[in-house]
C-alpha cells in the first residue's frame, strides 16, 4: 500500500522549512551529534586528551556529557516521530552552538580548534534548513564566539586574544550556511521535482494499464529470459486462461506460443502460420516486436483471433448489403409478389404445353430462392442481443429434438441425443443455441444425398479434458464436407449446393459468436459430418 505523501506544488519552494527525503538530512545530522559526542569523550578518557579540557576540565565533562546526552534524547524523540521536525533541528543547532562554544572555552578558546565544529553544525543544519534561518545560526555563532573571546579578554583567562581566528572563524559560519543552504534548496527542489515526476509516471503507468486491460486484442510483454511481464486480460482468454501468467516462463502459460517466439527469432522476417493454444482453442496469430534497449531487452507480443478479423471483415461487408437490402426490400418483394402469383395464375391453366409448365416451375422456385436470401440477410440486419442463462444440456436437448424431428420429417432412430455426465450446463442464449443446432440439422438433411430413411444425425456432448468446458457435436453419416470446402465454410454466400443461399452456417456462426460459443468443423476419418459447439467453462476461474 503506498504511503500517505504531502501534496507538492510545482511553484517555487516556499520560505518554509523543508527535510529531504522525509527528514533523512535532519536523522544524519542527529546521529553524527550523536558520533561525536561518543568520540569527544573516547578521547577525552580514553585515548588521550590532547587540547580537550585542558583550561577548565570539570567544565569541559560537564559539558561534553550534556551534549553526548541531549543528542541521544534528539534522535531518540526523532525516531519515533515525536514532535515538530523543524523545531527538533533548530534546538540541535542551537545547542551544539552553545555546548560547543562552551567545550571550546575550557578547552584553550579559539586556538583549540572546537570552533570548526560549530561550523560543521550549521552547515550540516542549513541543509535542512531553508530562508533566513540558516542565517540566523551563522550570526549565533558568530556571535558566540566573539563573545567568548571579549570573555576570555576581561577574565585574562589566555594570554592571547586570538580575535583574527575568531573573525576568520565567523566568516566561514556564514559562508558555510549560505553553501549548504544554497544546496538545500537545489536538493529540496530536485527531490520535489523528483517526487512530481514520480508520480506522473505512476499515473501514466495506471493509464497504460487500463488501456492495455482494454484492449481487444491480446498483449503480451517477456523479457529476454521469456518470463511474462505483462498479459492483458484478452490474451489469457485467448490463450486458453493458463494457470501460469506472469513472472511464470511463456513456455509454461503456452508452448505452442513459445514455439512461435523462438521460430521467430531465428527467422524474423519468416512466415508463421496461425496456431491454437489448446486443443480446440481458437486460431490464433502472433505478431512479435523487439522493445528495450540493449540493457533490458524484451518483446511485445500481439495475438490476435484470426476468426475475429476475418468476421469482422465480413460484417463490415454484410452490413453494408444489410442497409441495401432493408433498403430495398420493399422493391424487390413486390415484384417478386408479382412475378410469383402471375407464376401461379399460369400454371392453373389447363391448356399450357409441358414445356411452358416447366418453365413455371422454374420461376417459382428461383422466385422462392431470391425471397430466401432476402429474408436471410434481413434476419441479420435484425439480429438480437443474445440473453443468456444457464442450460442442463440433457434435458433441454430432448424438449426441441422433437420439434426438429417434425420439421424435417426424421423418424426417432434419425435423430439421437446422447449426453455425458447427464448433468452438462452450458452457458448460452436458448432460442440462439436452438435456431444454430436446426441450422446444423437442416444442413444434415438437406445434403444427405441418399435415401432419406438412411440418413443419421446424433447430438453428442459431454466435458473436454482439454479446457474443462462442454461441448456439443452434430455428427451425421453423410457425404461429409470436401477438404477444398471446408476453409470457406462458414463464409457468407459459400454454398455447395446450387439450390442454398449459402447464408445458413454463417448465421450459425454469428450466433455462436455473439453468445462466445466456438463452432468448427470436424473431418471424420469414418465419413460424415461432425460440427461441433465448444462452450466457455463456467467454473473457470477468472484471473485477478
Amino acid at each position: 500500500m503506498r504511503s500517505s505523501e504531502p501534496e507538492h506544488s510545482t511553484g517555487a519552494v516556499t520560505d518554509t522549512t523543508e527535510f529531504a527525503g522525509e527528514g533523512s538530512h535532519l536523522g544524519l545530522y542527529l546521529i553524527y551529534r550523536v558520533a561525536l559526542g561518543v568520540a569527544l569523550l573516547l578521547v577525552y578518557f580514553g585515548i588521550g586528551r590532547g587540547p580537550l579540557g585542558t583550561y577548565l576540565p570539570g567544565l569541559f565533562t560537564v559539558a561534553v556529557h550534556l551534549y553526548l546526552g541531549f543528542a541521544i534524547v534528539a534522535l531518540i524523540v526523532y525516531l519515533r516521530q515525536a514532535g515538530d521536525a523543524e523545531k527538533q533541528g533548530q534546538w540541535a543547532v542551537f545547542l551544539d552552538i552553545v555546548l560547543i562554544t562552551v567545550m571550546m572555552h575550557a578547552s584553550g578558546g579559539v586556538l583549540s580548534g572546537l570552533g570548526m565544529l560549530i561550523a560543521v553544525s550549521i552547515a550540516l543544519g542549513s541543509l535542512s534548513l531553508v530562508g533566513r534561518t540558516a542565517l540566523l545560526f551563522a550570526a549565533l555563532g558568530s556571535l558566540a564566539v566573539l563573545t567568548e573571546r571579549i570573555y576570555a579578554q576581561l577574565t585574562g583567562a589566555f594570554a592571547e586574544t586570538a580575535y583574527t581566528q575568531a573573525g576568520l572563524l565567523g566568516v566561514s559560519f556564514f559562508a558555510l550556511a549560505l553553501l549548504a543552504h544554497r544546496l538545500g534548496r537545489r536538493a529540496a527542489e530536485s527531490e520535489e521535482l523528483a517526487s512530481q515526476r514520480g508520480s506522473d509516471l505512476a499515473n501514466l503507468a495506471q493509464l497504460n494499464d487500463f488501456v492495455i486491460q482494454q484492449m481487444r486484442a491480446g498483449i503480451l510483454v517477456i523479457d529476454d529470459q521469456e518470463t511474462i511481464q505483462v498479459m492483458n486480460e484478452a490474451a489469457w482468454v485467448l490463450l486458453g486462461m493458463p494457470v501460469a501468467m506472469r513472472h511464470y516462463p511463456l513456455d509454461e502459460a503456452s508452448p505452442p506460443l513459445a514455439r512461435q517466439y523462438r521460430d521467430w527469432l531465428r527467422d524474423p522476417a519468416g512466415q508463421r502460420a496461425d496456431f491454437r493454444a489448446t486443443s480446440g482453442g481458437r486460431d490464433l496469430r502472433a505478431t512479435f516486436t523487439p522493445i528495450g534497449g540493449t540493457d533490458s531487452p524484451g518483446t511485445l507480443i500481439v495475438l490476435e483471433d484470426t476468426a475475429r478479423l476475418t468476421a469482422e471483415a465480413q460484417q463490415l461487408k454484410l452490413a453494408s448489403l444489410g442497409r441495401l437490402t432493408a433498403g430495398i426490400a420493399h422493391e424487390i418483394r413486390n415484384p417478386l409478389g408479382a412475378i410469383s402469383h402471375a407464376s401461379q395464375l399460369l400454371d392453373e391453366s389447363a391448356e399450357l404445353p409441358t414445356t411452358d409448365k416447366r418453365m413455371i416451375e422454374i420461376i417459382q422456385h428461383n422466385s422462392r430462392r431470391v425471397n430466401e436470401v432476402v429474408e436471410s440477410i434481413l434476419k441479420l440486419s435484425r439480429q438480437d442481443n443474445p440473453h443468456p442463462k444457464p442450460l442442463l444440456l440433457g434435458p433441454w436437448l430432448d424438449e426441441m429434438i422433437e420439434d426438429i424431428r417434425q420439421t424435417h420429417h426424421l423418424m426417432d432412430r434419425q435423430l439421437q441425443q446422447e449426453i455425458e455426465p447427464a448433468r452438462t450446463t452450458v452457458f448460452a442464449d436458448p432460442g440462439q443455441l436452438r435456431q444454430v443446432i436446426d441450422v446444423l440439422c437442416d444442413n444434415a438433411v438437406r445434403h444427405f444425398g441418399r435415401a432419406a430413411a438412411q440418413l443419421s444425425i446424433r447430438l453428442a456432448g459431454g466435458i473436454t479434458r482439454e479446457s474443462g468446458g462442454p461441448f456439443l457435436e452434430v455428427r451425421d453419416n453423410g457425404p461429409g464436407i470436401p477438404n477444398h470446402a471446408q476453409a470457406n465454410l462458414f463464409e457468407p454466400f459459400f454454398t455447395t449446393r446450387n439450390e442454398g443461399t449459402g447464408l445458413g452456417l454463417y448465421i450459425a456462426r454469428q450466433l455462436c459468436e455473439a453468445n462466445h460459443i466456438r463452432l468448427e468443423y470436424l473431418s471424420q476419418p469414418t465419413g460424415g459430418s461432425c460440427f461441433r459447439l465448444s462452450f466457455p467453462n463456467p467454473k473457470r476461474p477468472r484471473r485477478l
